[in-house]
């Protein structure tokens, strides 16, 4: 029988239908699996801290540590831009808006200035504060268990009595002393509650204080030589990003002046300072590296409880000591969680 022309442009239109449906779901399919295949693009996380990258660098290397834990590593499936205040809190905003142009994913911020100029400058980008001294009273948070918003992180527990503490460490080493040299920046946020809790210990003592403010790099020159007039017994200053950058300056002064120092952190006497006591802020920066991983797996900053310090240290330099011409009594030794010699 013999087929009409019509009949047969109809099968061929039909094969080339059945053709080219085949065609497009092979090139759908090639397309899919190499859109599969392509690469995750790394999360850019922003860190910025109040210090230099001199001072600060083992704290970020904190950070990266917990996040290598985490299986992070930088450059592979993690970028961080790393932006750095030097002691100068009025650029802390800047820094902050630099990389919120830069379309991070999250923002890592040190010390409660940090925290509260990020929390002002975005509402969507999450931030994960470290070392943030009350940061329910900074209104960065609505409670430790549930913080709200954007924002979680580490505080550093200011109800712990430290500068009490470190007007007690003091005496102790030098039973005869009678006054002190308080240094402290009078815009931090906190700086009143340290100040509250070493006039409270100081008054218990007999010991008279004597204050320095300090707000940025010139005011602490001039506040050091006002203290060498002073002539007090000994030097302590309340925590500021300030200070910390400048921590090697004032444990110099200190020892060229033979003063007893403390402070709230290591750093201090690892930079010379004679002491410290307090949470430990390198630890406070490795423990931020969780909260940046749950976030990435998509959890909620405001659903993430701020963690309060688990870490506590007294350190003790007895190679300051011995330049100062002091002998650390066996008793308060004995308390060190380190003793650098």
């Amino acid at each position: 029988m013999k087929r009409s022309p019509k009949t047969g442009n109809s099968a061929l239109i039909a094969q080339y239908s059945v053709l080219c449906a085949a065609l497009c779901a092979m090139l759908f399919a090639f397309c899919q699996s190499a859109e599969a295949q392509q690469p995750k693009k790394a999360p850019r996380i922003g860190f910025v801290a109040m210090t230099s990258a001199a001072a600060g660098g083992q704290n970020l290397e904190a950070f990266r540590q917990g996040l290598r834990d985490l299986g992070y590593i930088e450059g592979a499936n993690i970028t961080i831009e790393q932006r750095w205040a030097e002691g100068w809190a009025e650029r802390v905003s800047d820094l902050i808006n630099e990389l919120i142009r830069l379309k991070v994913d999250m923002i890592v911020v040190s010390s409660a200035t940090g925290a509260v100029a990020a929390k002002k400058a975005t509402s969507t980008i999450p931030i994960v504060f470290n070392a943030v001294t009350d940061p329910f009273e900074r209104g960065l948070i609505d409670s430790l268990s549930r913080p709200g918003g954007n924002v979680t992180g580490t505080s550093l527990a200011v109800g712990e009595g430290f500068s009490g503490k470190w007007v007690e460490l003091l005496k102790d080493i030098v039973p005869n002393i009678k006054s002190y040299s308080v240094l402290w920046n009078t815009t931090h946020p906190v700086a009143s509650v340290f100040v509250k809790q070493t006039e409270l210990a100081a008054q218990a003592l007999g010991i008279s204080l004597k204050f320095f403010e300090a707000h940025d790099p010139t005011q602490l020159d001039t506040a050091l030589a006002s203290i060498d007039k002073e002539r007090s017994g000994a030097v302590l200053l309340t925590p500021d990003p300030l200070f910390f950058t400048q921590r090697k300056v004032i444990a110099d002064f200190a020892i060229r002046h033979r003063l007893p120092s403390t402070f709230l952190f290591k750093e201090y006497p690892e930079a010379g300072g004679l002491m410290s006591y307090g949470p430990s802020i390198t630890d406070s920066y490795r423990r931020a590296a969780p909260y940046v991983d749950k976030i990435l797996k998509g959890a909620n900053p405001g659903d993430i409880p701020v963690e309060q310090p688990t870490k506590f240290e007294l350190v003790i330099n007895l190679k300051t000591a011995k330049q100062i011409g002091l002998t650390i009594p066996p008793n308060v030794l004995a308390r060190a969680d380190r003793v650098i010699r």
